[in-house]
């Protein structure tokens, strides 16, 4: 038996409350000893095996002596040999409206996705608004002719490029335009 440090009051063997005054018993818990939370040896277990760890990995990378060379690739997009391989669009007559080059494979800049249900005029209109914005070689195309397409659209599409790095280059400048402008390639 112990006795309560408040009020007095006689208590059992483990018991961890005072049962007059309701205060905290000091040794209490099982067999009279304060109460362990398991935390502080979990951690340094973890810290352990955490050490253990990074020295395992010291000692496996570490194993060469001299230093490496850090080689930083810098620089802008690939451009195009000016000998390109595809042919410059056609145009389609007095609108300065370009048609994409027959047979030929490219990348392109695409600016409008139009369902062919609305028409060819639609798509024609906006070519126009992009070539009045300072876009070059503006046209459109048939998406159904083309293998890498999604057929049954009319796409509004600025520059025939025969990489995909420099259609991207070209990208932020239709973007300008339309928001959407996405690269796309153009596979017969």
């Amino acid at each position: 038996m112990t006795v309560c440090p408040r009020c007095g009051e006689p208590s059992a063997r483990g018991q961890e409350y005072c049962l007059e005054c309701g205060s905290r018993l000091p040794a209490s818990g099982i067999n009279g000893s304060a109460p362990r939370s398991g935390w502080i040896l979990r951690t340094a277990i973890t810290a352990v095996v955490a050490l253990i760890g990074v020295a395992a990995a010291v000692a496996v990378a570490g194993g060469s002596q001299s230093d490496p060379e850090v080689i930083t690739a810098t620089g802008g997009f690939a451009t195009v040999p000016t000998s390109s391989t595809l042919p410059s669009p056609t145009d389609s007559g007095p609108s300065g409206i370009s048609e994409w080059p027959p047979g030929e494979d490219g990348w392109t800049v695409a600016i409008a996705f139009l369902p062919q249900t609305g028409g060819r005029r639609a798509a024609i209109e906006r070519a126009r608004q992009a070539r009045a914005k300072g876009l070059s070689q503006v046209g459109v195309l048939d998406s159904s002719r083309y293998a890498s397409l999604h057929p049954g659209y009319w796409i509004v599409f600025t520059g025939i490029y025969s990489s995909e790095a420099e259609a991207t280059s070209a990208l932020d400048a239709a973007r300008r335009f339309a928001r959407t402008a996405a690269v796309r390639r153009v596979v017969s």
